[in-house]
């Protein structure tokens, strides 16, 4: 059979070059049933022409369920705002917690109930006579108070204070001139000098040998500094507020 095939194929091409039109048509025929017996051997060979798919028919049994109520009507605006609302909600309750925490470690470093009764005492100068000194205690700290004399604030007054190691005026020391007050703590090392003591009337640090004035000035000694002044006020005749 292929060989006949063959020489069908082989007239045909001969046939082809001939120059009359009778001959082109008889070779085009010839060409025309050659093929179409090589089709039907082929289709002949595989023995099968179509294929029958084994789950033929399953598609009309298999229901998809709707889910058309559960689909979004109103667009996309409508869960954009409440994504916002809640992005908006989770950010406040954040910044509330946040803000809370600070507090409570802020009031946990701040000072308790009993240091701050000791930020501020209250003396009453009306038992202190004049010439004489007073101390008490501030913040652990111990303060001189003293009622100065007329002599005393003279003295202070007269002092050529431009020439002291710690230059400083008996008027920026105190804030009427018969109430002097102070810390007393010697500059030096922290220890407490001895009130109407050493060469100059004031006080005297014994540890070193510091000497101050009745304004409190350093005027000899190791000590750099003169005694230092807080913080108070006179908030009525007679009373002195420290602190």
């Amino acid at each position: 059979m292929p060989a006949l095939a063959h020489t069908s194929r082989a007239i045909a091409r001969t046939w082809a070059a001939h120059p009359l039109p009778v001959a082109r048509a008889a070779c085009a025929a010839t060409q025309t049933q050659t093929q179409t017996r090589d089709i039907s051997n082929v289709s002949q060979a595989t023995g099968s022409s179509s294929f029958d798919s084994p789950f033929k028919g399953a598609g009309s049994t298999t229901k998809v369920p709707s889910f058309a109520a559960y689909r979004n009507k109103g667009g996309e605006q409508g869960p954009r705002i409440f994504q916002y609302f809640m992005v908006g909600t989770m950010g406040a309750i954040a910044s509330l917690g946040a803000k809370n925490t600070v507090q409570d470690v802020l009031v946990s470093m701040s000072a308790s109930a009993d240091v701050l009764a000791q930020a501020k005492v209250e003396i009453d100068l009306a038992a202190i006579p004049e010439g004489k000194n007073v101390v008490i205690k501030w913040r652990g700290k111990p303060v001189f108070i003293r009622h100065r004399t007329e002599d005393e604030i003279k003295e202070a007054d007269d002092t050529k204070w431009e020439s002291l190691r710690d230059p400083q005026p008996d008027s920026d020391r105190v804030q009427k001139p018969e109430w002097l007050i102070m810390l007393g703590v010697c500059t030096h090392l922290g220890c407490v000098p001895i009130g109407e003591a050493g060469d100059f009337g004031g006080w005297f640090c014994p540890c070193h040998g510091s000497h101050y004035d009745i304004s409190g000035r350093i005027r000899k000694g190791p000590a750099p500094l003169n005694l230092e002044v807080p913080a108070y006020d006179f908030p009525e005749d007679g009373k002195v507020v420290i602190g």
